[in-house]
């Protein structure tokens, strides 16, 4: 059943707006929301991973019993599906026009708006999807190894939570401090309306957050969201003089990678 919510508040509709766009849960926001309420659901995109986070773990823990790969793959299945592969497919253009724009800018940008896929997104997406697969399934089988684990074992909580987590609070920080540079695109519409500071509290709040309820696994979880973050911006900014709405998405799917695979390696 669709959720449906009336203009009540400029927060509760944002984090609907939020809700409604990064995932494909059934939430229909009556009336539609304003250029305002768009900007704002900016800041609210760390609320949203928190929640698929939340989602993944129960699932996690849904299929712990099962063998450890089908287990894996499962979770996976499920974290595509509820994201509607949003994400793959803006790093499935971003890829595809940094290898064919040869480093020119404006070839770069016209390859990213074709809706085609080249043998190199191809490659992108499902080395991407295999690194993710590998370390789901190196968690399910620490969940299995004895003593069996619970749902307290904090390797679990952090690898189904922090991914989701922290590659959505990259994104108020990418868009406050990094130029958007196309001329149209709902992106335009976040960056004309949203809160920079709004976005840096909440940002501030997840780092905080992370480091508190994690410990050494947030610490590992955030150097490796830091790392990617800084490569994958500063090949944009190189390359673009900024970002694009498929630049956003690439960037949210690397640092999930690189947040699981790094908590799935840590002693």
């Amino acid at each position: 059943m669709s959720t449906r919510v009336r203009r009540n508040g400029a927060w509760p509709r944002a984090t609907l707006v939020a809700l409604q766009f990064l995932t494909r849960l059934p939430v229909r926001i009556e009336p539609p929301p304003r250029a305002r309420e768009t900007g704002l659901s900016l800041a609210c995109y760390p609320v949203v991973g928190l929640a698929l986070g939340a989602i993944l773990w129960g699932a996690a823990l849904a299929v712990s019993r099962l063998p450890a790969f089908l287990g894996a793959a499962i979770v996976l299945t499920v974290w595509v599906l509820i994201t509607g592969a949003l994400h793959l497919d803006g790093l499935a253009d971003t890829a595809d026009a940094w290898v064919g724009g040869h480093g020119d800018r404006e070839r770069t940008l016209e390859i990213m708006q074709d809706p085609r896929s080249g043998p190199v997104a191809l490659a992108v997406v499902c080395c991407l999807l295999l690194l993710k697969l590998a370390a789901l399934t190196a968690l399910a089988t620490h969940l299995q190894a004895p003593p069996a684990a619970t749902w307290r074992d904090p390797r679990l909580a952090a690898g189904c939570v922090l991914p989701p987590l922290l590659a959505r609070a990259a994104i108020p920080l990418l868009f406050a401090h990094t130029p958007y540079v196309r001329a149209r695109g709902i992106a335009r519409e976040l960056t004309a309306y949203q809160s920079r500071r709004a976005g840096m509290v909440i940002v501030a709040m997840t780092v905080l957050g992370t480091l508190a309820a994690c410990g050494i696994l947030g610490v590992v979880a955030l150097g490796a969201a830091v790392i990617a973050y800084g490569v994958v911006r500063g090949g944009l900014v190189r390359r673009l003089g900024g970002f694009t709405g498929d630049g956003a998405g690439a960037l949210i799917e690397v640092i999930e990678a690189a947040c699981l695979v790094a908590i799935a390696a840590t002693p």
